[in-house]
């Protein structure tokens, strides 16, 4: 059994990957760790995902990617709504300002609960437990299904995580944390009591109270969802995308980036 990602990760990479720790801390970008790292902490599930996470604030990106161009390396602003990188010959470093769908933007809370540890005997500060599960648990890309890693954390955690906190993440999305919890109780049935029963009750009650018709016009919220497997409802079916503003967190523009990268990567037809 493999007890560290020390164990699966080359030692180039190790290095390149201590290296980029140190780089933001010299430049003073305060940095979160995420990723297969914070994972395994929380679930006791080890893997090694080819990359390395950070999750820095929005307005600390740039400076984030700079100070990795100031020490020779590549960088990219992949998606400028959320995501830049960092290359190192294969190896390369996510950094992480929001997610694909724009909901889940680092802010400062993230920074005032994150969880003190140590990444390659480096002390560091990974992201919560709960931005975790509120940011993992909208992929349901037909190439990735977060799903379990949701499941993962809730069977780790459930009796430590800040319900409140949580509830209060996925705001108007509350259906989807109540889709996971639903099938963390298929998942494990012996299990499903220790989802605080105030939590599952609250949430089985705004399915009660919001069981009329919606009042959003043509409204769907696939692409929040995926990316690909939704085009058709609002390129063909007049569907409105309810990533776009005001509804959403994204313009024309970046909704229009990301899905042209999903047909370069032949995600779409």
């Amino acid at each position: 059994m493999i007890d560290t990602l020390e164990e699966i990760v080359a030692p180039e990479t190790l290095a390149f990957y201590r290296r980029s720790m140190h780089l933001l801390r010299e430049a003073k970008v305060p940095y979160l760790v995420g990723g297969a790292y914070a994972f395994a902490r929380y679930t006791n599930i080890v893997r090694h995902t080819k990359d390395f996470d950070v999750f820095v604030h929005p307005r600390d990106a740039r400076r984030a990617l700079d100070a990795f161009a100031r020490d020779g390396y590549t960088v990219d602003l992949k998606f400028p709504h959320w995501l830049g990188k960092a290359f190192h010959g294969d190896d390369f470093v996510d950094l992480i300002y929001s997610s694909g769908n724009g909901i889940a933007r680092v802010d400062d809370r993230w920074f005032e609960h994150a969880v003190e540890d140590e990444v390659l005997g480096i002390p560091v500060q990974l992201i919560p437990a709960e931005e975790m599960i509120w940011s993992k648990a909208f992929i349901m890309e037909r190439e990735r299904y977060d799903g379990a890693d949701v499941a993962h954390i809730f069977h780790a955690r459930c009796g430590e995580l800040d319900w409140e906190r949580l509830l209060d993440r996925f705001g108007e999305h509350w259906r989807i944390l109540l889709t996971h919890l639903l099938l963390f109780g298929y998942v494990y049935p012996e299990d499903a009591g220790r989802v605080p029963s105030r939590v599952m009750d609250r949430l089985l009650e705004k399915v009660g109270n919001d069981s009329r018709p919606g009042s959003d016009g043509r409204l769907c919220r696939g692409p929040i969802l995926s990316r690909s497997q939704y085009l058709v409802d609002v390129e063909d079916w007049g569907y409105r995308d309810a990533r776009l503003e005001p509804a959403g967190a994204m313009s024309a523009e970046e909704i229009a980036h990301w899905t042209a990268a999903a047909r370069a990567e032949a995600l779409i037809p």
